[in-house]
């Protein structure tokens, strides 16, 4: 579903991706994990359109994200979810869900909300249609912005770090509704430092550091016997 080849990437005169080669295969649950900086989310935002490589190709089902072409192939296969919720204020919980719905895919309203409160009961925030973002916390409004992708119906989700804006309390009801979505054949991409959802949800872990895939593997591989010395080191630090 997803190739990236020889990509480099360079803010400036900082190369952040370099000579960078990644796939994804149709309902993977491949999970990108590493040190801060490593170039863990310049990696999804390439995937996602939002950054376009210096250098190299982008692949999704098969066709090349290009300038010319890449905000139409995406929103024909991906949804994406942010480290910040990014949720509309002024709109209620179903408006937000709905919006894209109507503007863009052209749905009715009723068949929009319909949609919507499939994907708020499978969040489990039905209750909560009617509410606006203030009225949540962050835990919510993250499901929300799940509920949303969903909505879509998209093949492929993206997931940039989703519960690093939140309290400690919170997470785990943000990473129980993405086990419940790694049941389901949807490709997933996700970056996290969550390392027990890397274990249980990952078909595949890549690890990242300094702009290169330094290691990947199975979960059972990768957390039971890493090959590369950097990939001991970080999991020595934050698997205390």
């Amino acid at each position: 579903m997803i190739k990236l080849v020889d990509v480099d990437k360079y803010f400036g005169s900082l190369h952040v991706l370099k000579n960078y080669n990644l796939t994804v295969g149709e309902g993977e649950k491949l999970v990108i994990i590493g040190p801060s900086g490593s170039g863990k989310s310049t990696a999804i935002r390439c995937i996602n359109g939002l950054e376009e490589p210096t250098s190299g190709h982008v692949y999704i089902n098969n066709e090349e994200l290009t300038h010319k072409n890449h905000i139409e192939l995406v929103r024909r296969h991906c949804s994406m979810v942010f480290q910040q919720f990014n949720l509309y204020p002024h709109m209620s919980v179903l408006r937000n869900i709905t919006l894209a719905l109507t503007k863009l895919q052209k749905k009715t309203k009723a068949e929009a909300d319909e949609i919507a409160y499939t994907y708020l009961d499978l969040v489990g925030l039905r209750e909560k249609a009617d509410s606006y973002p203030a009225m949540l916390s962050g835990g919510q409004q993250q499901r929300v912005a799940i509920a949303r992708a969903l909505a879509t119906q998209r093949k492929i989700l993206l997931f940039d770090e989703p519960t690093s804006a939140l309290d400690p309390e919170m997470v785990q009801e943000v990473l129980d509704v993405m086990i419940k979505l790694s049941e389901q054949s949807i490709t997933m991409v996700v970056v996290t430092h969550e390392m027990g959802f890397a274990r249980q949800v990952a078909d595949r872990i890549v690890f990242m550091d300094d702009g290169v895939i330094v290691e990947e593997g199975t979960p059972d591989a990768f957390f039971s016997n890493p090959t590369n010395e950097r990939t001991r080191l970080f999991l020595s630090k934050i698997l205390r």
